[in-house]
C-alpha cells in the first residue's frame, strides 16, 4: 500500500437488502488527514463507514477493504452509545475494561480526557443526568481513550443544537488533530469547516465524486468567502444528485 494511504476501498461490491448499493467502488482515504463524505440521508454513508470498520461484511460481495498495517480503528456516532448505568469515568474507561486492562495509569487518563473536553465535575455522574451535549463530550473521551489512529465518524453532530455543534466542532478538531478522520455528514457547511478532502456520494448505485479540497489548519472559518462559494456550489450538486435520484 502507498503510504500516504491508511485505508483502500478495492473494487467494492455490496448489496444492501436486495440490491447493488455499491458497484467497483474504489476510493483511498489520506493518512493524517480528514475526510469528509458528504451525501443526502440514505444514499449509502453510514454502510460505507460501516464496512470501512469491519461490520457489514455479509453484505460485501466482491472487492476488499485495505488497512495499512499497525491501524486501529474507534468509533464516534450521532447515537453516543453509553452505558446509562455506568458513570462517566466508567464509561470513558470501557475500552480498558473490556480488554482487562484497566488500572492505576488508565484511570489517570480518562480523568485526564474529562478535564480536556471540560466534564471532569461530572466524572461520577450517570450518563442519564446528562445533556446531549454533555454526552457527546463524553464519548469523544472515550474514543479518545482507546489510543486509534483512524477515527470513524457517523454524523455525530446532527443531533445537536446549534451552538452547541460548534463547540463539539471546534472541540473535536483540536483533539483529533493528530489523527485521520473519516467523517460522514449531509451538511456541506459542517464537511467544509471539519475537511481537508469532500467527497460526494450520489445516486442508487452509489458514486463517489471528489467534490473539494482544502488547505489551512481546522477548523476552517465560513466568513472566508472562497469558502462561502464553495458551500453554495456543494448545495447545488447535492440538490442536483437528489432531482436525478427522483427521475
Amino acid at each position: 500500500m502507498n503510504n500516504n494511504f491508511i485505508a483502500q476501498i478495492q473494487n467494492l461490491n455490496l448489496d444492501f437488502k436486495g440490491k447493488k448499493l455499491f458497484k467497483n467502488l474504489n476510493f483511498d482515504i489520506l493518512e493524517n488527514k480528514s475526510t469528509v463524505l458528504l451525501g443526502s440521508s440514505g444514499v449509502g454513508k453510514s454502510t460505507l463507514l460501516r464496512c470501512i470498520a469491519d461490520l457489514e461484511i455479509e453484505n460485501i460481495t466482491s472487492g476488499k477493504i485495505v488497512l495499512k498495517e499497525g491501524t486501529n480503528i474507534a468509533w464516534l456516532s450521532q447515537e453516543n452509545s453509553l452505558y446509562p448505568w455506568l458513570s462517566v469515568l466508567d464509561n470513558v474507561q470501557l475500552y480498558h475494561h473490556l480488554k482487562g486492562s484497566k488500572k492505576k495509569q488508565t484511570l489517570q487518563k480518562a480523568k485526564e480526557l474529562l478535564e480536556q473536553v471540560n466534564m471532569s465535575k461530572h466524572c461520577d455522574k450517570k450518563t442519564y443526568e446528562l445533556s446531549g451535549g454533555q454526552k457527546q463530550r463524553v464519548a469523544l473521551a472515550r474514543t479518545l481513550m482507546q489510543e486509534a489512529n483512524f477515527i470513524l465518524m457517523d454524523e455525530p453532530f446532527s443531533a445537536l443544537d446549534a451552538i452547541t455543534k460548534i463547540q463539539l466542532q471546534d472541540l473535536t478538531c483540536h483533539l483529533l488533530k493528530d489523527k485521520t478522520v473519516l467523517l460522514v455528514t449531509h451538511d456541506p457547511q459542517e464537511a467544509i469547516k471539519l475537511a481537508n478532502h469532500i467527497y460526494i456520494l450520489k445516486n442508487q448505485q452509489v458514486v463517489l465524486e471528489e467534490a473539494a479540497s482544502l488547505e489551512g489548519v481546522l477548523p476552517h472559518q465560513l466568513s472566508n468567502e472562497k469558502l462561502w462559494n464553495l458551500q453554495e456550489k456543494l448545495i447545488s450538486k447535492l440538490q442536483k444528485k437528489d432531482k436525478e435520484s427522483q427521475i
